[in-house]
């Protein structure tokens, strides 16, 4: 893909936003750092005082080992065993390195849930243009409109320095997940007892790689997606289009769908927010994807400071084909003896409700991993302050990319006992990148064309 697929403008078009908000545009010799003592995208290079987080050495990048058909990304620490486990019985020793959503999951299903934790391992990484483009963006980068939106970036991680919330917000929006990806994945929605029925869905990404650039005319647009519910039958045919922009204050995100039983693609103005998430039942909000996605208008945010955390991470176990999807989908949670806990440094962000705004979750506390920037636990409270869901993405590096993605999100309930677990992809064909995608091909009237009848 060329730059001249999104095309220049000669005049600055009306997407171009005021700086209300004008943070990070570090000096050189701070952007340096990037060099020295942070990793090429700004966590700390040096492990914790006791050892117990390694020092960053590069991550998991030229590739480690072999995908293999049948079974996927081969876990490259395949041999590490577990150091401890924390359950119910031993939580309040770890209470400074939990969540209080994860605390309240070991309370809730005390009996059958625990978290395995590993010798920790810094695999993050990422291919050298992302490395060069942070270290632009570092002296370039800036918040706008109030931090809804951003500007002066280069393909990812706008703010490798970050100093504020919304900047470490931003660089989970805008990670790196390649150009364009075809990926195919399985979602559940267990009732307590564990009966539950799989939805398989195809999601496409094309990314654009100028998202922020206001001389491009297409620089409000931060990706294309679109979504198919492939089954079950009764759900096949769904189809989702949108055009995610940068400053969704300034023009709001774009979307439509298609309904086979309709024959038509109609806008969806709703797909946003606190709406709910494709057949999660309820389960999810809209903006639950990806644990979090689209606009932050409606939120206060707070940089909370970093701390060591136990959080899930290199959960190639999990994500090993081999595995059925029965042998991972359990009453109440997941199978606990198959994703794998780590030791790793965090950046907590918590987002409050704003004064007047309306949305099911009044406080998010979000915990990003250092050495990615991807979002991997949030605890939410509802408008009664009581801690009500526990979210947890399951990650891993594709080394053969090399890029840091998830191979399961899951939302608890942790008052109703329900929950959601997406993005499995154990039983699915294996994602594909740099595809060819075009933004040709997110059109409602390509939409349409492509649509299952």
């Amino acid at each position: 893909m060329t730059k001249t697929t999104f095309g220049k403008v000669a005049v600055l078009s009306s997407l171009v936003l005021a700086s209300a908000v004008a943070q990070a545009r570090v000096d050189a010799s701070t952007a340096a750092r990037l060099q020295s003592d942070l990793t090429p995208i700004g966590a700390e290079r040096a492990g914790n005082l006791d050892g117990s987080i390694p020092a960053w050495d590069g991550g998991l990048s030229p590739t480690p080992a072999a995908y293999e058909e049948g079974r996927g990304y081969v876990d490259p620490y395949a041999d590490d065993r577990p150091l401890y486990s924390v359950s119910a019985a031993n939580a309040e020793g770890f209470s400074d390195r939990l969540s209080p959503g994860q605390q309240a999951m070991l309370r809730r299903y005390s009996a059958t849930w625990k978290l395995q934790v590993y010798p920790s391992r810094r695999s993050a990484s990422f291919p050298q243009k992302v490395y060069d483009a942070a270290f632009s963006n570092a002296q370039s980068a800036e918040l706008t409109d109030n931090g809804n939106g951003v500007a002066g970036m280069k393909i990812a991680v706008p703010f490798p320095i970050p100093q504020s919330a919304l900047e470490v917000l931003w660089n989970h929006l805008t990670r790196y997940r390649g150009e364009s990806v075809k990926r195919y994945y399985a979602q559940a929605t267990p009732q307590p007892d564990g009966n539950y029925f799989m939805t398989r869905i195809e999601d496409y990404f094309l990314f654009n790689q100028w998202a922020g650039d206001s001389a491009v005319d297409n620089g409000n647009v931060l990706f294309y997606f679109r979504q198919s519910v492939v089954a079950p039958t009764r759900l096949a045919g769904m189809e989702l289009l949108v055009h995610e922009t940068v400053n969704q204050v300034s023009e709001p995100r774009m979307s439509w769908i298609y309904a086979s039983g309709q024959r038509r693609v109609r806008r969806a103005p709703n797909v946003a927010y606190d709406s709910p998430g494709t057949a999660s039942d309820g389960m999810r909000t809209t903006d639950n994807f990806d644990m979090f996605s689209g606009a932050p208008d409606r939120y206060d945010w707070e940089l909370m400071g970093k701390k060591e955390m136990l959080i899930p991470y290199n959960s190639y176990r999990l994500a090993d084909k081999r595995n059925r999807y029965a042998d991972i989908v359990q009453p109440g949670h997941i199978n606990p003896e198959l994703p794998r806990y780590e030791l790793h440094r965090v950046w907590h962000v918590r987002a409050t409700l704003k004064a007047g705004q309306r949305h099911l979750y009044k406080q998010r506390d979000m915990y990003f991993d250092e050495d990615s920037y991807q979002l991997v636990v949030v605890d939410h409270y509802d408008n009664r302050d009581q801690l009500w869901r526990l979210g947890e993405s399951y990650t891993i590096n594709l080394y053969d990319q090399p890029l840091v993605w998830t191979k399961g999100d899951a939302v608890y309930d942790l008052l109703s006992g329900r929950y959601v677990i997406g993005l499995l992809s154990n039983e699915e064909p294996r994602e594909q990148f740099d595809t060819g995608l075009q933004p040709s091909d997110f059109t409602p009237a390509q939409l349409r064309r492509d649509s299952r009848r």
